[in-house]
């Protein structure tokens, strides 16, 4: 995991608090804004799952708490729909600057209608995911239906959801009661998926229908068949990440990556900034690059780790030949190797850097019922493992500069 926690300001000038998820191994190609379900959280286990899939396939993803939630400031009691739309507005405004503008919007529950709203206010978005979201944001108003009367007399009351308690103002239920949602859809100008449970109880499918009539092409609609409406299944929130992410590839500007080839063995691609390489070995693709200390942004593996990996691999598959070929009980083999520089025991400009020599410490652990004199054997065997020995012997490189 790869993420960092953030805070901007509202509209109000308050500090809403978020965690900023990014790819392991890659800059972000694109930037999401996650919201989520009404009186949750960005900490909400399925919110946390969906940002994880998502940054996994190459998403930065910002999830946060809408005012007076979580770790943000202001009070709930204060808020309303409208302000929840602006805190989405916020949070795009604080990528836009720090990062890149959003281009993907999500929302969960109430945070559906949310998206859909801002989405015509946000210009970078192209594309827009609700899950288990509701056709009118008024919805809600079933959360809290035995307390509207008194909402309704004494300007608010105190309502549990679940399982903890929030006063809800009369100026909430107002603002809900004023959007109209499918008269907005009908209108939006950006693709739209449209996730829904068919056993969904706090929203129904029917939502998702008429969500799905009112809105233009291009729209979607994936049945998370099984899944309840807070997705408290990991696999649930994991598949809904993922089919998002795959989803979105077609409506976002997300950069081609050229195709490096090569009549060699081995390719390394490095542009004119950081040192995260592109690889290509054979047919298998990958990334090489530099731990953050030395300016790099350790999205993949140093060369010396390369080189390190390359002989415990070939360490490992050397030991477990001989054994199958003699037919030993060796389950499994595991190779530990660690790499450092080192001076000479005999040299004699100790001072000097030159004099340093490399070290390989290999640890090997092998798992099986293996005698004494089998695994003496083995440790043999390791030595003559084809890495070991080239990386021992003396190497001839032979350097040629290719015209372009």
């Amino acid at each position: 995991m790869n993420y960092s926690k953030v805070t901007f300001l509202n509209a109000e000038g308050n500090e809403l608090s978020g965690y900023l998820e990014l790819p392991l191994n890659q800059e972000p190609h694109s930037f999401v804004l996650f919201a989520h379900c009404f009186t949750c959280n960005k900490n909400f286990f399925a919110v946390k799952n969906i940002a994880r899939s998502l940054s996994k396939n190459g998403y930065g993803v910002l999830r946060f708490d809408f005012t007076g939630l979580g770790e943000s400031e202001g009070d709930f009691s204060d808020t309303n729909f409208s302000g929840n739309v602006e805190d989405l507005i916020a949070a795009a405004d604080f990528l836009k600057k720090e990062h890149q503008a959003p281009e993907l919007l999500i929302g969960h529950s109430l945070g559906g209608p949310a998206v859909i709203f801002a989405a015509e206010k946000i210009p970078s978005v192209t594309a827009v995911a609700t899950i288990n979201a509701p056709s009118s944001p008024d919805h809600v108003r079933h959360v809290f239906k035995d307390d509207l009367s008194e909402i309704k007399e004494k300007g608010l009351a105190t309502v549990n959801v679940g399982g903890r308690d929030f006063t809800i103002k009369e100026h909430f239920v107002e603002d809900l009661n004023t959007k109209e949602l499918k008269n907005l859809v009908k209108d939006l100008s950006v693709a739209l998926l449209i996730l829904h449970s068919p056993q969904d109880p706090i929203v129904e499918i029917k939502n998702a229908e008429e969500l799905y009539l009112a809105a233009k092409h291009p729209k979607s609609f994936v049945s998370l068949d099984g899944a309840d409406h807070l997705l408290t299944k990991t696999s649930d929130s994991q598949y809904a990440g993922e089919v998002i992410a795959a989803w979105a590839t077609r409506y976002l500007s997300i950069p081609e990556q050229d195709e490096i080839s090569t009549l060699h063995e081995v390719v390394a691609n490095l542009g004119e900034e950081g040192f995260t390489t592109q690889m290509k070995a054979g047919k298998h693709y990958f990334i090489a690059d530099e731990p953050e200390k030395v300016g790099g942004n350790n999205f993949g593996p140093s060369p010396y780790d390369f080189l390190s990996a390359g002989l415990a691999a070939c360490t490992s598959m050397t030991i477990q030949m001989y054994a199958r070929r003699k037919k030993w009980p060796l389950k499994n083999v595991q190779t530990h190797v660690n790499h450092h520089k080192t001076h000479a025991d005999d040299c004699e400009n100790c001072e000097r850097n030159t004099s340093k020599i490399d070290v390989f410490d290999r640890e090997i652990v092998l798992e099986g019922n293996l005698d004494e004199a089998q695994q003496e054997r083995i440790l043999e065997i390791a030595d003559k493992c084809p890495v070991h020995r080239t990386i021992s012997n003396k190497v001839t490189i032979k350097t040629a500069l290719k015209k372009s």
